[in-house]
C-alpha cells in the first residue's frame, strides 16, 4: 500500500515519490496483482485524445476557410464553466493542440499574473487565487489584477498526445536545446521568429557537470552530473511547458493588452510545486516577458537522477520500475483513481484538511479520467531528469533581482518539500556563486500550511502576492 500511495500522491499533486529508493522499490512485488492492463489499447486511446493531430489540424484549417464563422473549438467532457471558479473554460490553440485556460479580473488591470500549476493537477487548483485576488490593498486603494491560469500540455482538460506521435515530437521543447543533436526548435521550424524574437534558446550539453544543489538539511553539495534531457525524449518536460507559458504570454496575454513592452505590460508568474521549474525556465528563455516570479512550495524532485543517492547503482533499478509502470501500470492507475482514494491521499500533503472538499476532489480527478491521462502520468513519472531550481536560479542568464525578483512562500508542515532547503534558496546565485545578489529576495514560511498553501490558507497567500505586486511597482 505504501507503493500505491506513493504513485497516487504523484498522480494527484505532482509530488516526487519517496526519497528513499528502497521504499519505492520493495513494495512492488506485493502490488503487481493490481498491474494487469495491456498498454496497446491505452496508447491508441492516447493518440485519439489529441484533438489536433497533424491530419486533424488540416481538417480544421479547411473548415475555417469554407466557413467564415466556424464553431468555437470544444474539448470533449469539459464543462463550459469551471465548477470551482464559475469562470468560463476557454481554449487556446497551441502548436496544434487545445489548451484550457481561465481568466479573471478587468482587462485594463494594474497587474497581470499567470498561474502555473503543479504536475497532474490543473488550473482549477488555483480556484482561490483566481477568485481571491480582487481585493483591497493595504493602502486602502483598489488593487486590480488580471489573473490567467492555464492547463499545461498533458494536464487537466488540455490535449494529451502520445509522446511518440510525430506532431507531439514536433512541439517538444527539448528540440534545439542540446548540442549533440540536430533537432530544430518549433519556432524556427514554423518560421515564427519574427514575432517572437526574444527567445534565448541556446544549445548546451544534455548533461551538466559539477552543479551546485541544496540538501534537505539546508546545506550545499555538488551534483557530479545533472541530466537535462527526458530519457524517453518525451514532450512532457519543463522545456516544453516553459515554451507553452511563453507562447501563451505572447499570443493571449500580450495580444490582449496591445503587446506593449513597458514594465506595466510585463507578466508576473505565480508557480506551485513542479510548476516552479517550468516558470523559471520560461524566464530564462524570455526574460523580457516577466517582471517577477512568486513561488509557492517548490519541489526538488527526489527521483531526479541528480537527487537519488548512489545514482549509478540505484537508477538502473528505478528505470526498470518506471518501464514496468509505463507498460503494465494502467490497472493500478484505475484502481487508485476514485474519489475516496483521492480524498485520503490529499490528506497527506494538505495540513489544512478542511480545504479538501468534494469540489476539489472532483476538479482534480475528472480530467485524470480522460483518455490518455494515465499514459501522461506514467510517462512523466519516468522523467528523472530536467532542470532543478538551484541550477536555474544560479544561471548567469537568469535576470537580476532588480529585473525579475523571486519570492518564495512555503508551508512549514509540507511533508514533501524540505523547509531548510527552501530557506537556502536565498543564497543561490549570490556572491559565493560569483553573480552578485541572487534572484531570490524573500522567503516566507507559513505555519500550519502544507504543500498547497494557496488552497489551504488562500487569504495569507493572496496577501503576500499583493505585497509582491507592490514591490514590483
Amino acid at each position: 500500500m505504501k507503493f500505491s500511495r506513493a504513485i497516487a500522491s504523484a498522480v494527484i499533486l505532482g509530488a516526487s515519490t519517496p526519497s528513499s529508493v528502497s521504499s519505492f522499490v520493495l513494495p512492488l512485488s506485493s502490488s503487481t496483482n493490481l498491474i494487469s492492463q495491456s498498454s496497446s489499447r491505452q496508447q491508441q486511446q492516447c493518440r485519439h485524445s489529441s484533438l489536433y493531430s497533424s491530419t486533424e489540424a488540416q481538417v480544421e484549417i479547411t473548415e475555417a476557410v469554407d466557413d467564415e464563422t466556424p464553431p468555437p473549438p470544444t474539448i470533449e467532457g469539459m464543462p463550459s464553466h469551471s465548477p470551482a471558479t464559475s469562470l468560463e473554460n476557454q481554449i487556446y490553440n497551441w502548436r496544434g493542440y487545445n489548451i484550457r485556460y481561465q481568466v479573471s479580473g478587468p482587462e485594463d488591470a494594474d497587474h497581470t499574473l499567470l498561474l502555473v500549476h503543479g504536475l497532474f493537477v490543473n488550473s482549477d487548483h488555483w480556484r482561490k487565487t483566481l477568485t481571491g485576488l480582487q481585493q483591497e490593498g493595504e493602502d486602502g486603494k483598489k488593487k486590480s489584477c488580471r489573473v490567467y491560469a492555464l492547463d499545461l500540455l498533458g494536464s487537466g482538460w488540455s490535449s494529451k498526445p502520445f509522446r511518440d506521435d510525430p506532431a507531439a515530437q514536433l512541439v517538444n521543447g527539448e528540440n534545439g536545446r542540446f548540442a549533440d543533436c540536430d533537432s530544430v526548435c518549433y519556432r524556427e521550424n514554423q518560421q515564427q521568429q519574427s514575432s517572437k524574437a526574444t527567445l534565448q534558446k541556446k544549445r548546451t550539453t544534455p548533461i551538466l557537470e559539477n552543479i551546485p544543489l541544496g540538501t534537505g538539511s539546508g546545506g550545499n553539495r555538488l551534483a557530479t552530473e545533472l541530466e537535462l534531457r527526458h530519457p524517453l525524449k518525451s514532450p512532457y518536460n519543463f522545456y516544453t511547458w516553459a515554451e507553452q507559458i511563453a507562447d501563451f504570454t505572447h499570443d493571449v496575454i500580450k495580444a490582449a493588452d496591445g503587446g506593449g513592452s513597458s514594465s506595466k505590460n510585463k507578466v508576473t508568474l505565480v508557480a506551485n510545486s513542479i510548476g516552479t521549474m517550468s516558470s523559471l525556465q520560461s524566464i530564462l528563455d524570455e526574460p523580457d516577458l516577466y517582471n517577477g516570479c512568486f513561488v509557492i512550495n517548490p519541489n526538488f524532485r527526489e527521483l531526479h537522477s541528480a537527487e537519488v543517492p548512489f545514482s549509478k547503482l540505484t537508477m538502473p533499478l528505478v528505470r526498470q520500475i518506471q518501464s514496468l509502470l509505463r507498460t503494465k501500470g494502467h490497472g493500478l492507475f484505475e484502481t487508485l483513481a476514485t474519489p475516496e482514494t483521492v480524498t485520503e491521499i490529499l490528506k497527506e500533503p494538505y495540513a489544512v484538511t478542511e480545504a479538501i472538499d468534494e469540489e476539489l476532489v472532483s476538479v482534480l480527478l475528472d480530467p485524470l479520467l480522460t483518455p490518455g491521462a494515465d499514459e501522461v502520468v506514467f510517462d512523466t513519472l519516468s522523467y528523472s531528469a530536467g532542470p532543478l531550481p538551484e541550477q536555474q536560479l544560479s544561471s548567469s542568464q537568469f535576470p537580476s533581482r532588480d529585473e525579475c525578483p523571486v519570492w518564495v512562500v512555503y508551508g512549514l508542515d509540507d511533508p514533501w518539500t524540505p523547509g531548510k532547503r527552501v530557506e537556502n534558496l536565498v543564497n543561490v546565485g549570490g556572491p559565493n556563486d560569483g553573480y552578485g545578489e541572487g534572484p531570490v529576495e524573500r522567503i516566507v514560511g507559513l505555519e500550519g500550511a502544507g504543500h498547497c498553501p494557496h488552497d489551504e490558507c488562500p487569504e495569507r497567500v493572496n496577501e503576500l502576492i499583493l505585497e509582491f505586486l507592490d514591490r514590483l511597482e
